[in-house]
């Protein structure tokens, strides 16, 4: 009468107790295991210079597209972090020059300290 109350649930869950975990295998033995060389397993893990393949797709395109485009994918490509923007260029200040020459400063001196 119990097993009724709770329903098809209750079956299903003592289904599932009754299976004892399978024995599987002893990962501890050696028994079955590949020996595998020490050579292989370099050559396998070997990095593989790609190079000559780049280089060879690199100079294989010639087109080269507009100044204005470059700009545009590498102004969407750039963060919004300050070590990502690009240095600000700064213009070249042209070193100050005075428009009076050393005659005028004389002349300047003469009239207003009086000195002759």
């Amino acid at each position: 009468l119990q097993r009724n109350r709770a329903g098809p649930r209750a079956a299903g869950v003592a289904r599932r107790r009754k299976r004892a975990p399978e024995p599987g295998r002893n990962k501890a033995t050696v028994k079955g295991r590949v020996v595998k060389s020490a050579i292989e397993e370099y050559h396998k893990k070997k990095p593989v210079n790609h190079l000559r393949e780049n280089l060879q797709y690199m100079l294989k395109g010639r087109l080269v597209a507009d100044k204005t485009v470059t700009e545009q994918v590498l102004a969407q490509n750039r963060g919004r972090k300050s070590k990502d923007q690009p240095p600000e260029k700064t213009e070249k200040k042209k070193p100050e020059s005075t428009v009076f020459t050393e005659e005028d400063f004389r002349k300047f001196e003469r009239e207003y300290f009086g000195i002759p």
